[in-house]
């Protein structure tokens, strides 16, 4: 399995913090976005923000990084600072 969490705006709008997923589905990270964007409209919106961000096992990663069994994937939008 793995573990998917969503943070700040993106928790709010699809009203969940986190989810599990099967590994055997989710080779890397398009597949899963694919595989969640699938759920529904509301989710295909959510996610296909151009500025999200992901992160593996608390590493910043792009939609070609592999997943395990085991792995945490993160969802969030860009931070600001200042």
């Amino acid at each position: 399995m793995i573990k998917v969490l969503f943070f700040a705006q993106i928790r709010d709008q699809l009203a969940t913090s986190e989810l599990r997923m099967p590994s055997s589905e989710n080779h890397n990270i398009e597949m899963l976005l694919s595989n969640l964007k699938a759920r529904d409209s509301h989710w295909q919106t959510v996610l296909s923000k151009t500025n999200l961000l992901v992160a593996v096992n608390q590493t910043i990663s792009n939609e070609n990084s592999a997943l395990q069994s085991g792995d945490e994937v993160a969802f969030f939008p860009p931070v600001t600072g200042g």
